[in-house]
């Protein structure tokens, strides 16, 4: 299942040549992220009041294959890859229309208070990968 997020390109996201600053597009993405988590009814702050634990980026690839400019209206897209009970591997893509402006491949970890990894709780998984019917 694919999770779409939308947004609009602001003054404060592009530099001096009039495009989007590439450190930006990593802004949308954890965006498109956060939302995407929120989708699958995951409260990230009760995850850490209750267990201390919190979602890190581990690694993240990335392709700039066009620029996006002010006032575009751009969607992030977020799919599922893969999933363990250490890591969830997402795929994200920010596209103008049909038109892929950038890619990216990112891992997620648990993290817990100390900073040290932990596993992904087990209720959280499940909403990661529902049983098929």
């Amino acid at each position: 299942m694919t999770h779409q997020f939308a947004l609009r390109v602001y003054y404060e996201d592009t530099d001096l040549a009039g495009i989007v600053y590439y450190a930006n597009y990593l802004k949308f993405i954890e965006r498109g992220r956060s939302e995407w988590i929120r989708s699958l009814g995951v409260d990230q702050g009760a995850l850490k009041t209750a267990q201390g634990l919190v979602f890190a980026v581990r690694r993240l690839e990335a392709d700039y294959l066009k620029p996006a400019h002010f006032d575009d209206e751009l969607v992030v897209e977020t799919r599922l890859k893969a999933e363990t009970g250490a890591r969830i591997v997402l795929e994200q893509e920010v596209l103008r229309g049909a038109e892929r402006l950038f890619a990216a491949q990112v891992t997620l970890v648990c993290l817990s208070e100390g900073g040290t990894a932990a596993r992904i709780p087990a209720e959280i998984r499940r909403k990661l990968a529902p049983p098929v019917h």
